[in-house]
């Protein structure tokens, strides 16, 4: 049997060494579960960073692809396919906005929102700048690390102009910001809970308080919601706990179970200033992805993960709650996007967690991030619990400098 030292190794000879990878080195997965090259299990939380909705090798989900594949994978936008009506008409219905188009990842959601917002701003003669907010996460690409972190762009620069940051959840500044000069403001984009910022949810007061700003100015609000779509948090999206609708919602992650597709989903009036050849694609949209996205659409809808999301995921948050350990700061989210704020570096602690067979993630440092797929069941979970509880037992406290 080839360790997994062996083949990390060979992947460190070859690959572009920009993953700080973990151990296991996985072969294969069912449901909630991965296993490694070694035979070790693992209760998935992660699931693929958000994307995995409904675990691995789901039965109902790889009858839906074969079907698809021995059909059509992939022709071109010059020729409609099914599958893309379907989904189009299907997410149409689901978010309430107008227009559909269909891209191959969240970051480039992202760079087809910006491009959206900017002509919808020339056309009425404003000025083109994004706003965006301080530790939010939009993507890899030089628009989105634009609108990201500043340790993103070390080294890739010179940045693209006219982005800017304000603080987030700070209906203040970005009211400040706005009355300065709201001619010059094309967009302000806010993820609706951040997710690599350190599962932060916005407050309903202050996304309220941006849409009003922006029908006052005519800004175009866009929600990305590439992590908080598709039930990740007990609902379609997770504006509808808000109750408020943007222009523009970007979408990936869960969307594909795996596949990777994204969408953009956007009002009539700012789809109109829209021509032929504005925006495309080569393999957005294809047949493959979009009936993938579909099946997962559906199984979501009858097997009511919604309901099972929002249960299951405020029974987590509470037994978090219940633990009341002196390392736990606080503990934040909906659904099944829930984050640990810890009072040390997250990231060792994930190879405690892969030494009990569980997977989480780390972000913002000190969180760990739960993204379990959607089918994970309150038995899964409570096994976590019972090994976070084990975890905390053998730590000890961070000796601080008076």
């Amino acid at each position: 049997m080839v360790s997994s030292n062996d083949l990390y190794k060979q992947d460190l000879a070859h690959y572009l060494p920009v993953f700080n990878r973990l151990p296991p080195v996985i072969t294969h997965g069912k449901g909630a579960l991965l296993y490694d090259v070694e035979g070790n299990e693992y209760l998935d939380l992660v699931a693929g960073i958000a994307v995995n909705a409904l675990g691995h090798s789901h039965p109902e989900l790889i009858k839906a692809q074969q079907g698809q594949l021995n059909k059509l994978t992939h022709i071109s936008n010059a020729y409609l396919n099914l599958p893309q009506l379907d989904l189009s008409i299907k997410l149409k219905e689901l978010s309430g906005l107008d227009r559909v188009f269909f891209s191959n990842s969240g970051a480039e959601s992202i760079e087809g929102a910006v491009k959206i917002a900017r002509k919808y701003a020339t056309s009425n003669s404003k000025g083109v700048t994004i706003v965006s907010a301080e530790g939010g996460f939009h993507g890899r690409t030089y628009a989105a690390i634009a609108m990201g972190k500043s340790a993103m762009q070390e080294g890739f620069g010179p940045m693209p102009s006219h982005f800017e940051k304000v603080p987030f959840n700070n209906i203040e500044a970005i009211t400040q910001r706005v009355e300065q000069n709201p001619t010059d403001i094309a967009a302000i984009i806010v993820e609706p809970i951040q997710g690599e910022g350190g599962i932060k949810p916005a407050t309903k007061g202050y996304l309220s308080s941006l849409r009003q700003l922006c029908d006052e100015h005519n800004i175009v609000l866009i929600f990305d919601e590439v992590q908080t779509g598709v039930g990740r948090t007990g609902k379609w999206f997770a504006k509808d706990h808000y109750n408020i609708q943007p222009d523009i919602i970007t979408m990936a992650k869960g969307l594909g179970g795996g596949v990777p597709i994204g969408a953009i989903l956007c009002a009539e009036k700012v789809s109109l200033t829209l021509d032929k050849g504005d925006h495309g694609t080569t393999f957005g949209g294809n047949p493959f992805a979009c009936a993938t996205a579909l099946a997962v659409i559906d199984i979501i809808a009858k097997d009511r993960l919604l309901q099972h999301v929002t249960t299951v995921g405020s029974w987590l948050i509470d037994q978090l709650q219940n633990i009341k350990s002196p390392y736990i700061k606080d503990i934040r989210g909906m659904g099944f996007m829930i984050g640990i704020e810890m009072d040390r570096p997250s990231r060792p602690l994930l190879f405690a967690f892969l030494d009990s067979g569980i997977m989480v993630n780390a972000t913002a440092g000190n969180v760990i991030r739960l993204v379990p797929p959607l089918i994970t069941t309150q038995e899964q979970l409570s096994h976590f619990i019972a090994k976070f509880s084990e975890i905390l037992a053998t730590l000890t406290d961070i000796p601080t400098n008076s």
